[in-house]
C-alpha cells in the first residue's frame, strides 16, 4: 500500500480565467454541467449537501441535484430525514460537485427554503413507480431492525396501491438553494488551481467575481 503523503496529481487539463466567464453563476453552471455530460461522467448531477444543526455541528450526504434555474438549485428529500430536521432549524447549506475527472468542482453556498407543493408533486409523479413507493416506505434518518422492515413495508405498499395512483408523502418533496457564493475550481500545475467565486453585493442582484488564493 502506498503512502498516502505520496499520493498526487498535478492538474493540466484546462484553466479558468475571468474574461472566459458567464455574466452569472447559473449560466456558468450551465456550462460546466454541459462539458460534465459530454464527458460521460457518472451522475454529474451527484452533489455533496452540507447542513448543520442548531449548535452548528455539520453533516455531509450525497444527494442527486434534480433541476436548476436563476432561483437556484434543487434536489427532494425527506423532511423528517436528518437533513431535513437541520434546514428546519437552521435553513442554510452548502452544495459541492466533485467533478474529478475534469479536474473541477462547484461549491454552492445558499439559503434553503421548500419548493412549492406542486413543484413536488410535479417532480414526485415523474418518477419510478418504484421510487414513489420507496418514498413512503423510508423513514430516512430513522433506525429499523433489519432489512426486511423495509421489504415487508414495500410489498405490503405496492398491494395497498396496486392499480392506483401512487400519492405525494405528506413528509417528502423539493428543497431550492438559493445562491450567495457559487465558487468554480479548475485544478492547475503546482497547485495554483484557479479559483473564482460569484458572490452577490449587499443581496443585490447584480454578482461580483473574485479571484481567490488556492
Amino acid at each position: 500500500m502506498s503512502s498516502l503523503a505520496d499520493l498526487r496529481k498535478d492538474y493540466s487539463l484546462a484553466g479558468l480565467v475571468e474574461k472566459d466567464l458567464a455574466k452569472d453563476p447559473f449560466r456558468q453552471f450551465e456550462h460546466w454541467f454541459q462539458e460534465a455530460e459530454g464527458a460521460k461522467l457518472i451522475e454529474p448531477n451527484a452533489m455533496v449537501l452540507s447542513t448543520a444543526d442548531v449548535t452548528g455541528r455539520p453533516t455531509s450526504r450525497t444527494v442527486l441535484l434534480k433541476a436548476f434555474d436563476g432561483r437556484g438549485f434543487v434536489f427532494f428529500s425527506n423532511y423528517e430525514s436528518r437533513k431535513g430536521r437541520e434546514l428546519a432549524v437552521n435553513p442554510q447549506a452548502t452544495l459541492l460537485f466533485p467533478w474529478l475527472a475534469l479536474e473541477r468542482q462547484v461549491i454552492v453556498e445558499g439559503v434553503v427554503t421548500r419548493v412549492s407543493r406542486e413543484e413536488s408533486e410535479a417532480y414526485f409523479h415523474s418518477r419510478p413507480r418504484a421510487s414513489q413507493l420507496g418514498a413512503w416506505v423510508s423513514q430516512q434518518s430513522s433506525v429499523i431492525s433489519g432489512r426486511a422492515v423495509l421489504e415487508d413495508s414495500m410489498k405490503a405498499l405496492e398491494h395497498k396501491y396496486a392499480g392506483a395512483e401512487v400519492p405525494l408523502p405528506p413528509a417528502w418533496g423539493g428543497y431550492r438553494v438559493t445562491p450567495e457564493v457559487v465558487e468554480f475550481w479548475q485544478g492547475r500545475r503546482s497547485r495554483l488551481h484557479d479559483r473564482l467565486r460569484y458572490r452577490r453585493k449587499d443581496k443585490a442582484a447584480d454578482w461580483i467575481v473574485e479571484r481567490l488564493s488556492p
